[in-house]
């Protein structure tokens, strides 16, 4: 087995025995083949090719992801309790989803919610201290606004749906569209190797990009207003007392507010600034206090497996081995 498919399996696997139990082993083997996660691995995009093309329509899983517009339908052929379907679009895009038709029994205890962003065991992207809503207001729930609430827009490239129908017969039928988004903030990278600025242009906002991957990364390039071409020196606090800083954090769930930081950056640099992390999720985060624009410009790429079968010797961060 190919070392992607292997990390997008175990992705697949977490996202199940969170959603399932353990004890649903058989239906896991069957959505793990079905593999929701493989688009991740890279390759052509279906959107590019099917731009132009009449609208794209196929049935969902009870577990299921989707990276391309179009219209998606789930029929429950049996009682379905634990289910949900996971957005991702480009990097520059944001996400709209919306309801065509709704056959659910809110009062038996069917759920239908949208998620601005995804959640996981507990864990949000963004996190509570990077979305720019309350905790409460990034759920939106059918069986509270009804079809009043017919379209619901992402704040960034990912969203998800959580769903719980016990009447067989009974779905839903949405259309996943997206839209450009001028300077994104917050992001999950559909590859594991890639190239990507991100600009915070005088918002006062926290933005992360994730890469649910262990990489090498390095960073290029860094703008930040505050500096005006002074040599700062590097505190030995780091940089929290700063307003303008990046911070690159790893760590094995969604939250990067529950990640370890690994190195911050306030300063101008005197060349690019590399790290190797052999975490399941890498993050770079930019803090911005508003007063300024601020740039990094950064470069990816999935660690090869004698990589992480020889952590000392090719300098990669240890505390998140035991997990791969």
């Amino acid at each position: 087995m190919a070392p992607t498919f292997k990390l997008q399996g175990h992705f697949v696997l977490i996202c199940l025995l969170a959603l399932r139990g353990e004890s649903r082993y058989l239906e896991l083997r069957e959505a793990v083949d079905h593999d929701p996660f493989a688009h991740l691995g890279g390759g052509a995009s279906p959107k590019r090719e099917l731009e132009g093309a009449q609208l794209y329509r196929r049935a969902l899983r009870c577990v299921d992801m989707l990276s391309l517009q179009g219209q998606f339908t789930f029929t429950a052929d049996r009682p379905q309790l634990h289910c949900a379907t996971f957005f991702i679009a480009e990097p520059e895009e944001f996400i709209t989803i919306r309801y065509d038709l709704v056959s659910i029994d809110c009062q038996r205890g069917d759920i239908l919610q949208v998620f601005d962003g995804w959640i996981l065991k507990g864990e949000k992207f963004p996190s509570s201290q990077d979305h720019p809503l309350p905790t409460t207001e990034r759920y939106i729930d059918f069986c509270e606004s009804g079809l009043s609430r017919r379209s619901i827009r992402s704040s960034q490239n990912v969203a998800m749906i959580f769903f719980r129908i016990h009447e067989p017969g009974n779905g839903f039928t949405i259309t996943m569209t997206t839209d450009p988004n001028l300077f994104p903030c917050n992001i999950i990278s559909q590859t594991p190797n890639g190239r990507f600025t991100l600009v915070v242009p005088h918002l006062h906002r926290n933005c992360s990009f994730s890469i649910i991957y262990p990489v090498a990364i390095k960073i290029s390039d860094l703008t930040l207003g505050h500096l005006n071409g002074l040599q700062l020196k590097k505190s030995s606090a780091g940089c929290g007392g700063i307003g303008d800083f990046v911070e690159l954090l790893g760590g094995t769930g969604l939250d990067p507010s529950k990640m370890v930081l690994l190195a911050d950056l306030c300063y101008p640099l005197r060349g690019p600034a590399q790290m190797k992390v052999g975490c399941d999720h890498t993050v770079v985060r930019m803090v911005s206090s508003g007063k300024h624009i601020n740039r990094v410009t950064f470069e990816y790429r999935q660690l090869e497996p004698y990589e992480l079968e020889n952590p000392n010797g090719n300098s990669i961060q240890e505390f998140c081995l035991s997990t791969l």
